[in-house]
């Protein structure tokens, strides 16, 4: 409806017709960004006005300026560095240690209909149960050490992603199954080329979901039978009730999803450019 307008009042000037669709697209991109960035900014003023004027408790709602000194204040200590460095090792550690077998199992499952039939029941039985109920189990087979809480974060995040991904591959169209095989395709070609580029796109959905659901082991994780982390920092700010402290905590573990979600984002669009 716009370009047949435009081109009505610039029937001469097609060039002009695509300037102006041009601009309208840069005007609503530029909306966007700038409610991205406005609605955080927004809550935080809210907040501050709010903790500032007694409308909420600010002992338990502290404003978000003395949430920053105190931040500022464990960078110049070194203290955050420390929490910050044993929780990114311990969440890529259990990241890795649960998407590398999920993601191979899942193409398994999705390729050989066998192996589908024989995890599937597995799974779905094992999948309902909180990893963090099986935390007692875990810590009694592999101690409280770093090694414990990747295999929890590993657990919580292999069934997500096996699942997408044996979904992805079951959702590959026929044709591409056909052409390979009328091709005579080998079992390893049909895995690097078919398989695998195929699931990709509900894979990396699946990875997405696993990320988040890292960082809620982690925090659950580093509460039970740790000295350091930020879920430790946390729980034992929560404990002193040094809610400035525990704040800094929550923040972090927000940064961390939304550092990691950015990362996996700009990985989906490397490997699958043609999905928008």
């Amino acid at each position: 409806m716009d370009t047949a307008r435009i081109t009505k009042s610039h029937p001469e000037n097609p060039i002009a017709v695509e300037e102006h669709l041009w601009k309208k697209r840069k005007r609503r991109e530029g909306l966007k960004h700038t409610l991205t960035v406005f609605s955080p900014i927004f809550l935080l003023v809210l907040w501050e006005f709010l903790s500032r004027t007694q409308l909420i408790d600010p002992r338990f709602f502290p404003p978000p300026t003395e949430i920053i000194g105190t931040f500022a204040q464990m960078v110049m200590t070194g203290d955050l560095f420390t929490h910050l460095e044993i929780s990114f090792y311990r969440i890529i550690g259990g990241f890795l240690l649960g998407v590398i077998p999920a993601i191979l199992l899942g193409l398994l499952m999705g390729m050989y209909t066998p192996v589908k039939y024989f995890f599937s029941p597995i799974i779905m039985a094992l999948m309902p149960i909180p990893t963090l109920a099986l935390m007692p189990i875990i810590l009694i087979i592999f101690g409280i050490g770093d090694f414990g809480k990747m295999v929890t974060i590993a657990g919580s995040v292999f069934f997500p992603v096996v699942i997408n991904t044996a979904a992805g591959v079951a959702n590959i169209d026929q044709i591409y199954l056909d052409v390979a095989k009328n091709y005579g395709a080998k079992s390893k070609d049909f895995f690097w080329k078919i398989a695998l580029p195929g699931s990709l796109p509900v894979m990396l959905e699946g990875i997405q979901m696993g990320q988040a659901i890292a960082l809620l082991t982690i925090v659950a994780a580093e509460m039970m039978g740790a000295h350091s982390g930020i879920g430790y920092l946390i729980w034992t700010s929560y404990k002193a009730f040094l809610l400035k402290d525990m704040y800094v905590g929550l923040v972090l573990i927000s940064f961390f999803g939304y550092f990691f979600s950015i990362l996996l984002r700009m990985l989906q669009k490397k490997l699958i450019p043609w999905r928008k």
